[in-house]
């Protein structure tokens, strides 16, 4: 039976999440592994995120850290799940994000995949997102086409949505070929703001945010942004939505309590989900969420309340954890590379056609 190994890490800089699974006519999880992220590899892959001196040598540095860390993650997996690493057929490795700007011709992932095949003595596939951007389109989201062939209903519209840093949404209707877009900040924002705050690297629960206010002028004035009213195709990440970005817009809003820009934050995230589901799919039946978002119990109700004619759940109901769905995806992207099967959705990303994705480093 073919088994694969997905590894994702995420704009939330966290940790890096693996997947098994076995795919034959269906995917199947079999295990997963969390390696938290070093804090010193944090800040290294945060600063290349923006312009900085001697970068080239940075960034070569810091991939070979987070291999070692990736394939210190995928021999524990397999130890944990007792699979030899000769069992698996490939790891479809998405990397770490470092720049994303697909506007100028290019979208850059880190990872060392060379060093990942050595270490682990497993094929990598790697390399994503730039033939899609090759090809004229946005090279994100890539999610869609899993999402399709895992969550589709014969029955009725389908919307799954992936509340990482960023958010996205894959539309899912019978008889048509997925569709989706980034929608705009997940927790990036909200993240960001209650760690400058408070020191937590997250708002659990929402907790904090539930204890403040929407503030509407605010919150007028966040939507504002151009993003927001563009249509899809459309991605995004933190070369556009950074606290420098949001410091802008809270310089007419000095006086407002911490909490409540935390509260108005979540509201951004939810709102701007809402209001790009009932544009492109109105008729949606069930709104099944992904990503660490799903745990954020505020902003989960937040959603319902804004579309109550939709059913808002975590893929858990389904059977699937949302933690692990993002790397489950990648292994699955290695076997349609593999296997020569085009993965890309142009009436997602843009593209002038369906390509096979990835770059394969075997053995």
């Amino acid at each position: 039976m073919p088994i694969y190994v997905g590894i994702m890490s995420g704009t939330s800089l966290d940790g890096l999440d693996f997947a098994l699974i076995e795919h034959t006519s269906n995917t199947r999880l079999l295990a997963t592994h969390y390696e938290p992220m070093p804090e010193q590899l944090k800040q290294d892959l945060l600063e290349l995120c923006s312009t900085g001196p001697d970068e080239l040598a940075r960034a070569a540095i810091t991939e070979q850290t987070w291999a070692k860390l990736a394939g210190y993650g995928v021999l524990r997996l397999l130890q944990q799940a007792q699979v030899s690493p000769n069992a698996v057929r490939a790891i479809g490795s998405h990397g770490q994000t470092v720049r994303h700007e697909p506007q100028r011709g290019f979208t850059i992932q880190i990872g060392n995949p060379a060093l990942l095949a050595e270490l682990t003595g497993i094929c990598v596939v790697a390399d994503f997102r730039r033939r899609d951007v090759a090809a004229g389109g946005q090279g994100a989201p890539l999610v869609p086409a899993f999402h399709e062939a895992v969550f589709s209903d014969a029955g009725h519209a389908r919307a799954v949505l992936n509340i990482g840093g960023f958010s996205n949404l894959s539309l899912l209707q019978p008889g048509q070929e997925a569709r989706g877009f980034d929608c705009g900040p997940g927790n990036v924002l909200m993240d960001a703001w209650i760690q400058r705050n408070q020191g937590s690297a997250y708002d659990r629960n929402g907790t904090w945010a539930a204890s403040g206010k929407v503030d509407p002028a605010l919150l007028h004035a966040l939507l504002d942004d151009p993003f927001f009213s563009a249509q899809g195709p459309k991605s995004t990440g933190r070369e556009l939505f950074n606290l420098v970005w949001l410091d802008d817009r809270l310089s007419a809003f000095s006086d407002l309590p911490a909490q409540d820009v935390q509260a108005t934050l979540l509201e951004l995230t939810a709102r701007a989900i809402c209001d790009a589901l009932q544009k492109s799919q109105p008729a949606t039946k069930d709104v099944l969420v992904c990503g660490g978002g799903a745990h954020n119990a505020t902003l989960m109700r937040r959603l319902q309340a804004l579309i109550p004619d939709s059913k808002v759940s975590s893929t858990a109901d389904l059977g699937i954890e949302p933690d692990w769905i993002e790397a489950m995806a990648f292994a699955w992207l290695a076997h349609c590379c593999l296997e020569g099967i085009t993965a890309n959705r142009p009436s997602v990303t843009g593209a002038q056609g369906l390509r096979v994705l990835g770059a394969i480093y075997p053995a």
